[in-house]
Formats: C-alpha cells, structure tokens, sequence
C-alpha cells in the first residue's frame, strides 16, 4: 500500500481489527519513509452488480462511495466515528443486495440511510432529511422533529418504570 503523504510503495501494517461483523477490516498503517499514519479498510469485493432506478427514470451503477459521502456529509461535526458511518453504509448495502434485484429504487436507499441515521444520530437524520425530502421551508423541518420528538416520548414511556430516565 503506497503512504498517501509521501508515496512511498512500501508502508507497515500496524495495528488490524475486524468491523462490520467481520466483513471488513480495518488496518492502521505507518510509512517507514515519513513515518506518517493511515487507515485502509479490506472489504470482499461484491460480484453482484446493482443498478440504481432514479426518480427521473434514468439508471446508474450503485455506488458506495457516493452513499458514504452523503452520510458523512449528515454527519459532519457531530460525533460521528468513521467507523459507525462504515457500519451503516455497510448495513444499508447489505439490505439492498438482500432484496435479490439487480435494481433498487434511488427511494430505497434514501429510506434505509434514513433509518440508520435515526439510530445514529437524529441531527445527522434530520440534516440527511432535509436534503433527500426536499424540505422547502421551516414547517418541513418542525414537522419532522415534531415526528422525532413524539418517537421518542412514545418510546420512553412504553419503558417499565423501574427503566426509565
């Protein structure tokens, strides 16, 4: 693996953890030239290809890439690991290539990236919201922290008392 600061072709590997259920692993390297630290992520490389029906009718490849960047984006300064956002990417793919179809709904994965960032974070959810929903004004948003809000009392009141805050 070449040191993405200097571009040495050799760099030593670290530390090495298994994430995702071990469907990934995450290495710690460093580089013997400048001595600078990185992390790499080894995932299989899926054979199944998956096409993305779009709302305007057109087609494109599934790309994760694009689907990280817009939940990091939802993240961005919050305390978000990189790590809980590769768990959901990686959960949010897993349940696209379970439905069996060569094709998914663009719909789809706004949906299922919805749900994992109601349980990761609820500003990232409700920034992710915004943009995939298309809030046009401010009633938009209290609607949905309205929603959030009544899910969580829901939530904390179907507790046993002895549970509760």
């Amino acid at each position: 693996m070449r040191c993405p600061v200097c571009g040495a072709a050799e760099t030593r590997v670290i530390e090495t953890r298994s994430s995702d259920e071990g469907r990934v692993n995450r290495r710690r390297r460093e580089c013997p030239e400048c001595q600078s630290r990185f992390t790499t992520y080894e995932r299989l490389e899926e054979k199944t290809f998956l096409w993305v029906a779009k709302k305007d009718g057109s087609r494109e490849a599934f790309d994760r890439a694009k689907l990280t960047k817009g939940i990091q984006r939802a993240c961005e300064k919050l305390p978000v690991s990189l790590e809980r956002i590769e768990e959901a990417v990686a959960h949010i793919e897993d349940r696209l290539r379970a439905t069996g179809q060569g094709e998914v709904m663009a719909s789809s994965i706004g949906d299922y990236a919805s749900d994992e960032l109601k349980k990761i974070n609820k500003v990232a959810y409700v920034r992710f919201a915004s943009v995939y929903r298309e809030f046009t004004d401010l009633s938009s948003f209290t609607q949905e922290i309205t929603k959030l809000l009544d899910d969580k009392e829901a939530h904390r009141n179907a507790r046993p008392d002895h549970e509760r805050d």
